[in-house]
C-alpha cells in the first residue's frame, strides 16, 4: 500500500479548538475532499511524536492528558479525508470506510474521533511494536491492513466438486441466478447457517423469516450473492468490469475456493464506490458481521463491506 499525504495541520491550531471539533464530528458527512489542503508526511510524524502512554515509575501506564487531545483532533480530521493513500491502484480518502473493523481491532467502544478511540488505539499501538500515540497514522493502517489480509484465506486453490454443494435459489440474493452459480464449500456452508441462524435471533436486526424459521423470500440481508467461482467466470467477471482493479476482482480470487461470501449488507451489493460502501457499512447487519461473523469463521476483506471468508472457527 502506498500512501502520498497525511494532514495534521490542525493541531498545530491548539488544544482551544478542540470543543468545535467535537462539534464537527457529531455532523461530519464523512464525503470526500476532491482537493485535500496540502502538507507532508514529514510535518505529521513531527505533529505527533508526544505518546499518549507514559510509562510511570513502577512500570504502569497513565495517560498523558496533552497528547490525548492533540490524537483526538488529528484523528478526526484523518478520518473523512485529510489521509491520502493508494489500495489495490486506487486512490483513498480517510479511512472512515474501515472504521467499524478499526474499532474491533482496537478494542474500541467510543467513535473514531473520541478521546476513547485514542486511548484504546494507543494500547493496540503499544502491543503492536509501534508507537502509542493514538493517532491512526500510515504505520498502524499498514499494520492493520497486514493483519486483515493475513486472516484470510491463503490457499486459493479450486474446490474439488465433491466439496461442494449446490444451495437452493431461494437463499440467493438473485433467487434467478444460475444453477453453476449457486455452489459453495460445503463447511463454509454450514458456518453460514450457523452465523445466519444467530443473526435472526438477533432482534436489533429485523431480519424477516419463513415458517421454516430462514430467511423470508422477499428479505434481502444476509442472502448470498456470490460464493463459488472458477477461473473462467472469474475471468470474464474482469472483462466486463477492465477498471476495477485488482481490489476489486482479484486474478486468483478466493472465491475459487467456494468459502469465500459475498453477502448482502446493504445498498448496491458490490458497488465499491465510496458512496455506496459508506452506506454499506453503517448497516445494523455490516456492524453485527464485524462484531460476530469471527464466532463462525468468517474473516473480513476489509476493502469490500459484503465479502465474508470461511476460514475455520478459532479455537474455545
Amino acid at each position: 500500500m502506498k500512501r502520498s499525504r497525511i494532514y495534521f495541520f490542525a493541531v498545530l491550531v491548539g488544544l482551544p479548538l478542540l470543543p468545535a471539533f467535537g462539534l464537527l464530528v457529531s455532523n461530519i458527512g464523512y464525503g470526500q475532499s476532491p482537493d485535500p489542503p496540502k502538507s507532508s508526511a514529514t510535518d505529521a510524524k513531527r505533529l505527533v511524536k508526544p505518546t499518549i502512554l507514559i510509562i510511570d515509575r513502577a512500570g504502569k501506564p497513565i495517560v498523558n492528558n496533552e497528547a490525548l487531545a492533540a490524537a483526538a483532533a488529528a484523528n478526526l480530521l484523518t478520518l473523512s479525508n485529510e489521509f491520502a493513500w493508494t489500495f489495490g491502484s486506487k486512490e483513498q480518502h480517510g479511512w472512515f470506510l474501515y472504521a467499524p473493523l478499526i474499532k474491533r481491532l482496537v478494542g474500541a467502544d467510543d467513535p473514531p474521533a473520541s478521546k476513547g478511540f485514542a486511548v484504546a488505539l494507543a494500547r493496540w499501538q503499544q502491543t503492536s511494536g509501534l508507537s502509542p500515540t493514538g493517532v491512526l497514522d500510515e504505520e498502524s493502517l499498514d499494520t492493520m491492513i497486514g493483519k486483515w489480509q493475513a486472516a484470510r484465506i491463503q490457499n486459493r486453490d479450486l474446490a474439488p466438486p465433491d466439496q461442494l454443494v449446490t444451495v437452493p435459489a431461494t437463499e440467493f440474493y438473485d433467487p434467478e441466478r444460475l444453477e453453476e452459480l449457486r455452489q459453495v464449500e460445503k463447511t463454509a456452508y454450514a458456518a453460514y447457517h450457523k452465523m445466519l441462524a444467530a443473526a435472526i435471533k438477533e432482534p436489533s436486526l429485523h431480519l424477516a423469516t419463513n415458517a421454516d424459521g430462514g430467511l423470508a423470500a422477499n428479505e434481502k440481508f444476509l442472502k448470498i450473492i456470490s460464493a463459488f467461482r472458477s477461473r473462467e467466470y472469474q475471468e470474464k467477471l474482469r472483462r466486463q468490469s477492465p477498471k476495477v482493479g485488482r481490489a476489486g476482482l482479484a486474478i486468483n480470487s478466493p472465491h475459487f475456493t467456494g468459502r469465500a461470501l459475498d453477502l448482502y449488507v446493504g445498498g448496491d451489493p458490490v458497488d465499491t464506490k465510496d458512496t455506496n460502501r459508506a452506506l454499506q457499512i453503517q448497516t445494523p447487519v455490516y456492524q453485527w458481521l464485524v462484531r460476530n461473523a469471527e464466532k463462525f469463521g468468517f474473516r473480513p476483506y476489509f476493502y469490500e463491506p459484503w465479502h465474508w471468508e470461511y476460514v475455520g472457527e478459532p479455537d474455545k
